[in-house]
């Protein structure tokens, strides 16, 4: 299908004007026009998976084998004596992004569902979750630097205001600090998307520019001429091209980020200071120790919908934009740092995972549990092997899924009273055994019981890291044996909290409640049912994944060490 990707992008966007549009006396077409919107997203996603040739190995450093591909010139602008810009709306998918597009519209539609019981301001909260559910789709697919910078910036701010005007009683609080912490994040993102587009040029156009012929000259010809200086300044078109500033050779000669320069600040190479500054821009979305405080307090206040989007998927974007950006434009620098962000992973898994066990609240505890799970999303890609990077990803996907679930299970018993100290709580078994089934589900998948997906995830980080010391060198088997005890705290904190709230007599902090405590009803079988049936399938077959992602992750390997 011709433009598939721009649909799946566009569609909730198309969603959002007709929530707009339609008038308040038709408000109960808001919530039919949302989850119409992100199902049709969700289908379209599901025909591009199975269109998806696995068997590809992709170019990291290129459009070779790239897939439905969409790329036009959007703009352009000569410079004079600087050369000239051109920015392309740039949309393609390979092993690298193609499971982040299946999980985003997976999260994005359950997520849909889970907002039926929005009662207030219906016409603003349903079309700023579908803008939402844009700005995340086109992270994920497009290739052009400037074009994800800008989905990347527009995630920010229906964000914002759907913390902000629905969150719980410190919302305002946890939306101003979601807002700084992000921003701040993309600042940092920016210096350096700045910093390439001054070193990083298009050899393709930059011949058109200078009147060469792509039917003489190959690409490896132009990007000689380039270094050695045959081709004017004035004639090199520089490009966000993500692909383009994976590759060594299209960077300008002598420019700022230029791997052969010997251009330095505070006096490091300034190619690894513009290293730091993306892994902290994107270590604030992931988030990661010491940048992850904002999480807790935005989980708690975020309506159940909100949390479920954003553990299930947005936090995601910063795994990925590591991926993407940081380690394929910066192999050596991620090499350099390979020991710090080791053990920036190491530390977030223990440090998460302690945090969990200490808290009262239901949704601060999985707030946390996310911050120790995404520790091994770090810790994985500091390994720089395959099972380390396969496990990375894996995680992010199987995560999205364990904590979508995790977080409509926290939704379900505050939907019911209004509460969600684990204190307050005992016996709930035998007020709501089914409720109790998939909560035991959700609390076993999540800390890496076998036959879950998150025991596949963690299982090949572990590999990787144990690996990576005798295979490339990166980090100590140390760490991965240190960060095992993360495990340990995980069954801790999970099966302390489901003896608390789950085991023993029934009983209830407020004797009103026990009315309101009826088991799950239709709605809510239709959110928790096909996310246990995918953690399962995905645990038991993990080929559903890696068939699709193999092929990407040996690529982006082979690119890793080919540049260390």
């Amino acid at each position: 299908m011709e433009h598939l990707l721009s649909y799946i992008v566009f569609i909730p966007l198309v969603g959002a004007a007709l929530v707009l549009l339609t008038p308040k006396a038709y408000e109960h077409l808001y919530r039919v026009l949302a989850i119409s919107s992100t199902g049709l997203t969700l289908l379209l996603i599901l025909f591009a998976v199975t269109s998806f040739n696995g068997a590809l190995v992709p170019e990291i450093s290129g459009e070779g084998n790239l897939q439905m591909m969409e790329k036009a010139s959007w703009f352009s602008l000569k410079l004079g004596s600087l050369g000239a810009l051109s920015v392309d709306y740039f949309l393609g998918v390979d092993g690298l992004n193609i499971s982040m597009v299946l999980l985003a519209g997976i999260v994005l539609f359950i997520g849909a569902i889970a907002c039926w019981n929005i009662k207030e301001k219906k016409k603003a909260y349903f079309s700023l979750y579908l803008l939402l559910c844009t700005s995340v789709l086109g992270c994920f697919v497009a290739l052009d630097f400037f074009l994800f910078y800008l989905f990347f910036e527009f995630m920010l701010l229906p964000m914002y205001f759907l913390i902000g005007i629905w969150g719980g009683p410190r919302r305002e609080y946890a939306a101003i600090k979601f807002f700084l912490y992000t921003l701040a994040g993309s600042i940092l993102i920016l210096i350096v998307l700045i910093g390439l587009y001054n070193s990083v040029y298009d050899p393709i156009k930059t011949a058109e520019m200078a009147g060469l012929s792509m039917a003489e000259y190959t690409i490896p010809d132009i990007q000689s001429m380039v270094l050695e200086g045959q081709i004017d300044k004035t004639e090199v078109v520089k490009s966000f091209n993500m692909l383009h500033m994976a590759d060594p050779a299209n960077y300008i000669p002598g420019s700022l980020l230029d791997k052969s320069g010997l251009g330095t600040l505070f006096g490091q190479p300034i190619r690894w200071i513009a290293f730091l500054a993306i892994l902290i821009g994107f270590a604030i979305k992931l988030p990661a120790f010491p940048f992850h405080t904002w999480l807790p307090d935005a989980h708690v206040e975020a309506p159940t919908p909100l949390s479920v989007v954003l553990a299930g998927i947005l936090l995601k974007v910063g795994g990925y934009g590591l991926i993407r950006t940081a380690y394929a434009m910066f192999p050596d620098a991620a090499f350099h740092y390979a020991w710090l962000i080791g053990f920036i992973g190491m530390f977030s898994i223990i440090y998460g995972a302690m945090n969990a066990l200490a808290q009262k609240d239901l949704k601060k505890l999985i707030a946390f549990s996310s911050v120790s799970h995404m520790g091994f999303v770090l810790l994985g890609l500091a390994a720089m092997t395959s099972e380390g990077v396969s496990g990375a990803i894996y995680q992010m996907f199987s995560h999205g899924l364990i904590s979508s679930m995790l977080f409509l299970i926290a939704g379900v018993i505050y939907d019911r009273t209004h509460d969600r100290m684990i204190e307050n709580y005992g016996g709930l078994a035998h007020q709501l055994p089914k409720y109790t089934v998939f909560v035991g589900i959700a609390f076993f998948a999540s800390l890496g019981l076998p036959g879950f997906s998150g025991f596949i995830a963690e299982l090949f980080v572990f590999l990787g890291a144990f690996k990576s010391a005798s295979v490339i060198g990166a980090i100590p088997a140390w760490m991965a044996v240190v960060s095992t005890l993360g495990l340990v705290l995980a069954a801790g904190y999970y099966l302390w909290t489901f003896q608390k709230m789950f085991l023993g007599k029934f009983w209830v902090k407020e004797k009103k409640w026990v009315p309101a405590l009826k088991d799950l009803t239709i709605h809510e079988y239709l959110m928790l049912v096909p996310l246990v049936i995918l953690i399962i399938a995905f645990g038991v077959y993990p080929s559903l994944l890696l068939d699709l992602i193999n092929s990407g992750v040996e690529s982006f390997i082979d690119h890793l060490t080919a540049s260390i």
